[in-house]
């Protein structure tokens, strides 16, 4: 097996035993960045000459003796909305083109720490909004397994360049599903962390309610290693919550007994794919087999309401968080001569794509005068709402199982002039984010034109361990994981 199609797990696994350097590996690495970027389009940044002085240290800390981190020798890439020093962050926004950050993200310091090599960074939506990968301001990423399809989004650069095999793993952020969605699309594992959990400094906000990094990996085993190099208090963000990271990986093996899985009959309604839905079914079943017990739950607010409630919450945020860039204080400013209104309304229209400015015009209706009460305050209730909702099904069972997204992959443009029919795309997975839970998603299975379906696992707050336990009893018995994008020359 090339080293490109290893996890993390075997590439640390590949340089204890001395079979392969860091440096080999980044090399392999690059040279498919090289090769299959081109068509994938995953990367906004790569410094080849950073990448492989990155690697010659791991391989000198190694040959002297020193210790070594979690993630020693292993190419990770970066979504390009988290803060990455002396190196470009840009949103994928022409608004903050050019930018360099003087500092790291909480989470880059972090991979940093475990001697990961940082390959790149990912393409996104502009400003983390959208669920196609499409609102970039610089290029359209591709599904690795279909180029003429999406990889999902915002995150899609991300996920498609872990299954591209251009990376071993990748942080990508979830707002509404930006990880757990193109996860699923893209035939990986993707982990929206409990809000709290892992920190958001230096992650540019969409919206600061909502938002929360997390890893995309090739299987479950490589996602626990990441939630324990990245999750943690950090005293920068006054939402990171202060209490004790598991050790996600010793106990990952050990089934959960009399297991309870909640299904929600809303999830499979008239608008989720026939493939995708048999997948899933076909999954439960797999739980069932070991032993697991299914329990009919209802989430009607967190499915009939939640794609409602959070584009006023997300867009209301989102009105606030952006308005710093205004061509005087942050990023782009334009060239024309004109007054001050006019600098602040040039600069923004010309900085901003039109998903942008669609979301933040709606968000500023949104807290307008006389509509704040109407939409912005009662979505805040219905949010509580959607939270005592899941309450009351954890206290019926242990995790909440269903689709990730209600279809798979969609054609590059398919959706591009219906906002609506995009927004809906992330039904299943909103409602996670919402109620500040945690969720994931991972791989079990194929439609017959070869696109991968996502299982996304929902868990109480805080509840990682066992979540990653659960998705690994049923990826131990499955191989859906260990599949890698043959249109790419992977093997299958």
């Amino acid at each position: 097996m090339p080293l490109i199609e290893n996890t993390v797990v075997e590439l640390l696994a590949v340089q204890a035993s001395g079979k392969a350097s860091a440096l080999d590996i980044a090399d392999e690495f690059l040279a498919a960045i090289r090769e299959r970027d081109p068509k994938v389009r995953a990367f906004m940044h790569v410094n080849e000459a950073s990448v492989r002085e990155q690697a010659a240290a791991v391989d000198a800390k190694r040959k002297a003796g020193a210790k070594l981190g979690a993630l020693a020798g292993v190419p990770i890439a970066v979504k390009d909305v988290l803060c990455t020093k002396g190196v470009p962050t840009t949103c994928s926004s022409k608004m903050l083109q050019g930018f360099v950050p003087p500092y790291d993200a909480d989470s880059v310091e972090r991979l940093k720490a475990a001697d990961a090599v940082l390959i790149g960074k990912t393409n996104m939506d502009e400003f983390a909004m959208g669920s196609s990968t499409e609102n970039s301001a610089y290029q359209t990423t591709a599904n690795p397994w279909d180029l003429s399809r999406i990889p999902g989004g915002s995150s899609g650069g991300s996920a498609a360049a872990v299954a591209a095999c251009e990376a071993a793993a990748s942080l990508g952020t979830d707002t509404g599903g930006s990880i757990r969605q193109p996860a699923a699309l893209c035939g990986i594992v993707g982990i929206k962390p409990t809000y709290g959990r892992v920190s958001r400094y230096g992650l540019i906000a969409f919206a600061s309610s909502l938002d929360q990094v997390g890893p995309f990996t090739h299987d479950v085993t490589d996602a626990a290693l990441m939630m324990e190099v990245l999750a943690g208090h950090d005293s920068r963000d006054s939402t990171s919550v202060d209490r004790p990271v598991p050790a996600y990986t010793k106990t990952l093996n050990d089934p959960v007994k009399n297991l309870r899985i909640g299904v929600p009959k809303e999830f499979f309604d008239d608008g989720l794919d026939g493939e995708v839905g048999n997948a899933v079914r076909a999954a439960l079943k797999e739980y069932e087999k070991q032993g697991a017990t299914l329990v009919d739950v209802s989430l009607p607010y967190g499915t009939k309401y939640a794609v409602a409630v959070y584009y006023i919450v997300a867009t209301a945020e989102a009105s606030s968080n952006l308005a710093r860039f205004d061509g005087m204080h942050y990023g782009h400013r334009t060239s024309a001569k004109t007054d001050l209104i006019g600098t602040y309304s040039k600069s923004r229209g010309e900085g901003f794509g039109p998903e942008v400015q669609r979301r933040i015009m709606l968000g500023t209706y949104a807290l307008s005068s006389g509509y704040k009460d109407a939409y912005y305050l009662k979505a805040l209730k219905v949010r509580r709402l959607i939270l005592n909702e899941f309450n009351d099904a954890f206290a019926k069972c242990d995790v909440i199982m269903g689709p990730t997204s209600p279809t798979p992959a969609f054609k590059a443009g398919e959706k591009s002039d219906n906002p609506l029919a995009m927004y809906l795309s992330d039904i299943y997975t909103i409602s996670c984010n919402l109620a500040g839970i945690a969720g994931m998603s991972l791989p079990c299975g194929f439609t017959k034109s070869n696109l991968p379906i996502g299982l996304q696992l929902l868990s109480p707050a805080f509840d990682e361990e066992r979540m990653l336990r659960i998705a690994r009893m049923y990826e131990a018995a499955t191989g859906w994981h260990t599949r890698r994008a043959v249109i790419l020359g992977g093997s299958d």
